[in-house]
């Protein structure tokens, strides 16, 4: 009857420019081919000039196969979104690669110390890999160049992001302007007694839970005591509580659910109701409207989240300025879908950016 709640998965740069090393690494382990180190980048195909950078194509094709990998489980985008898909790869590629050319003018050295604790995962974790083995010393100055790389942006991306506390007029006006972000939802609370069968039971079982669903209504309605019935039929998890489910806010239960409960009067009994667990009746014992939470009670949290809006908003101003006062090269025909290996460099069309 309840939803299950998803927690959602972490995107920032850091995390996503490390697992590309990590990637790297196991590719290279299971036999596919790593981008190219330092000393065969002259074979490389150009894929992208970004001020004074240059990115080659094996670490622009890197980015695709790990985020192909970390995003569609059958391996290969939809056909429809593969042209958003390789941009999308080649846009965060730039980005990165702007931020560390900017922490590099901030003089923000990597954390030694971080890195070779990095390495040593790694080498922990593919060194009994006999293709690791025999890579390891073509592969590990590229990858500690990488994370050098990683661990200057990711010390830009903290220091940018520590905006000051807000005063209290920058927190009350927050406040006065976001006020479905202090504001208790609606909330019901909530007596059951569920009859449970099998989703995959045969259509005799659930039209016996129904029946028997039917007579405890006639029960109840008559006047039989909820909580007495909940502890003798129902299967929830409530029943040693009487029914008591406690109060539940709009859109925790599912849709049928959610549906009959929002019909009822408080003190009303819905009639059974079919739920992914079985057969249901719901009791309304109390609701309680919307409610905006005083500024004193939520002072320290309207400042927190006032601090993350703002430092969202100084990160997302700096990479744009960053693509704009900087030039953009990036080698189009690496970006038509789907680029096939043995096409590679007979294109010639370019995109020009200039800051």
């Amino acid at each position: 009857m309840m939803k299950q709640q998803k927690d959602s998965a972490n995107t920032s740069f850091f995390r996503f420019y490390f697992s590309t090393f990590v990637a790297a690494a196991a590719a290279l382990c299971i036999g596919l081919p790593a981008a190219a180190t330092d000393a065969d980048t002259e074979a490389t195909p150009l894929f992208a000039q970004v001020g004074p950078t240059t990115i080659d194509l094996g670490d622009f094709q890197m980015e695709l196969r790990h985020a192909v990998r970390s995003r569609y489980y059958h391996g290969q985008p939809p056909a429809n979104e593969i042209a958003d898909f390789y941009r999308k790869v080649a846009d965060n590629l730039v980005a990165r690669t702007l931020l560390a050319q900017e922490a590099a003018r901030r003089n923000i050295k990597p954390d030694a110390e971080k890195i070779g604790k990095e390495l040593t995962a790694i080498e922990r974790r593919f060194g009994k890999n006999p293709n690791w083995a025999k890579e390891r010393t073509r592969m590990l100055p590229a990858l500690e160049k990488r994370l050098a790389q990683h661990d200057i942006v990711r010390q830009l991306e903290q220091s940018v992001r520590d905006v000051p506390a807000p005063g209290d007029e920058a927190t009350r006006d927050f406040y006065r302007q976001n006020p479905d972000l202090f504001t208790e939802p609606e909330r019901s609370r909530l007596s059951v007694i569920l009859l449970r069968v099998d989703p995959s039971a045969p259509a005799a079982s659930w039209q016996g839970a129904r029946d028997e669903a039917a007579g405890l209504f006639t029960r109840l309605q008559a006047g039989a005591d909820f909580a007495e019935l909940a502890r003798l039929h129902s299967g929830d998890a409530s029943a040693a509580q009487g029914g008591d489910m406690g109060y539940v806010h709009q859109g925790m239960l599912t849709k049928p659910a959610q549906e009959a409960v929002d019909e009822l009067e408080v003190g009303q009994l819905s009639e059974p109701i079919r739920v992914l667990e079985g057969v249901a009746l719901f009791r309304l014992d109390e609701r309680t409207a919307k409610q905006l939470r005083a500024f004193d009670t939520v002072r320290e949290r309207a400042a927190a989240l006032w601090r993350r809006q703002q430092g969202n908003a100084e990160w997302t101003d700096l990479i744009a300025q960053l693509r704009k006062t900087t030039p953009i090269r990036i080698e189009e025909k690496y970006l038509s879908p789907p680029p096939q290996e043995t096409q590679l460099g007979t294109a010639t069309e370019q995109t020009e950016v200039a800051g």
